[in-house]
């Protein structure tokens, strides 16, 4: 029993040790209950921070860039620094302060952006997505239903984050309203993560005891192909700015070919604004979707395409033009400014577009789903 003690105290002795360490940088150890529960936990916590040092602005700018809809692994920081609170090197309050406080800051940017562009802010967050006009259609539906309430819980929708706050701020909200609203949600949203690390530090270390085992095979395995995608994805955006550069047509050039040639005008507007907008005479409303979909098209020729639509930057036509490009239709222009700059330029516009599958025949144009 004298031998038990002697080796016990001495352990007791450098934990103690350690806790007075802490405390002289700042921190607030725990007590741990076992020299191989305290392993676990330094082990784990070593492996975290060969990866990345987690500190209070470090994870406010995780938050923060999150927010923005910057590619940054905030909830896996939040994960790592609930871990480290519960060692006892960060404190969890100050953790949830911090993640909150980036939360409010960077969805009060996009506030504020929704009241100054109103729904042009919508659209453009809304054109970057798989399918626009369901972006939309939800985002406004969730809105509608709930209200502003409806902030404190879209943090955990995917989709609906980015959307809500600028949408608040185009429907009027009130900014002390929306802030308060949006603090409760961002706090619940923080508390998640933060307290999954927290409770479960011991299973995140068998997690970061495997990667570290098979870091080299997870590179290969998820590393290349995120790569590969990310890559793809910059090549995309780089020939959309091209083809932007490229293949434009004035307003005023598009009313001369009206006059002395055969084209065809296409309506990209519909799922924009929600509402049947006008159009310019003679033009087909079709949904993007299907044009940038499976759908297979079929266009005369001698027949150019007119492509035209309202989102920021004529992102939609961008994207519908390289699409029907890479199905073999390369006589595809964009009308540059869209429908509000032939508006501008006092062309004419009207309520009533063409029947889309009348108009479509008379061209020679199919779309076959």
């Amino acid at each position: 029993m004298r031998v038990l003690v002697a080796q016990v105290l001495p352990m007791d002795c450098r934990d103690r040790q350690a806790a007075s360490q802490d405390d002289s940088m700042g921190l607030f150890p725990v007590w741990l209950p076992s020299v191989e529960s305290h392993s676990k936990e330094r082990s784990f916590c070593t492996h975290m921070h060969n990866l990345v040092r987690i500190t209070y602005p470090f994870l406010w700018v995780a938050v923060f860039a999150r927010q923005l809809c910057l590619p940054v692994p905030a909830i896996f920081f939040l994960m790592t620094a609930g871990a480290l609170a519960g060692r006892g090197e960060l404190r969890l309050g100050i953790i949830l302060a911090v993640s909150t406080l980036g939360c409010l800051a960077a969805d009060l940017i996009w506030f504020q952006a929704g009241r100054r562009w109103g729904t042009r802010i919508i659209r453009l967050l809304c054109s970057l997505s798989a399918d626009p006009r369901y972006c939309v259609q939800r985002a406004r539906n969730s809105f509608d239903r709930w209200g502003l309430p409806s902030v404190m819980v879209v943090k955990f929708l995917p989709g609906l984050d980015a959307i809500t706050p600028p949408l608040a701020g185009a429907e009027g909200a009130s900014r002390a309203a929306f802030l308060g609203y949006d603090a409760v949600g961002a706090l619940l949203w923080s508390s998640l993560y933060a307290g999954l690390g927290y409770f479960f530090a011991d299973s995140l270390d068998s997690v970061a005891a495997f990667l570290s085992r098979f870091s080299s095979a997870l590179v290969l395995g998820i590393g290349v192909p995120l790569i590969l995608y990310v890559a793809w994805r910059t090549l995309l955006l780089v020939q959309m700015i091209h083809y932007l550069r490229l293949r434009r047509m004035s307003p005023s050039e598009l009313n001369a070919k009206l006059e002395s040639e055969k084209i065809a005008i296409i309506d990209l507007l519909n799922f924009e604004d929600g509402v049947i907008s006008v159009g310019i005479p003679g033009a087909i409303r079709i949904d993007p979707i299907r044009l940038r979909g499976r759908s297979k098209v079929v266009v005369p020729k001698e027949l150019e395409l007119i492509l035209y639509c309202s989102s920021v930057g004529e992102i939609t036509s961008a994207r519908v033009a390289l699409a029907l490009r890479r199905k073999g239709i390369l006589k595809v222009w964009i009308l540059e400014g869209g429908l509000k700059a032939w508006i501008q330029e006092g062309y004419p516009v009207t309520p009533t577009l063409s029947d889309p599958k009348e108009r479509a025949v008379s061209l020679g144009i199919q779309v076959l789903d």
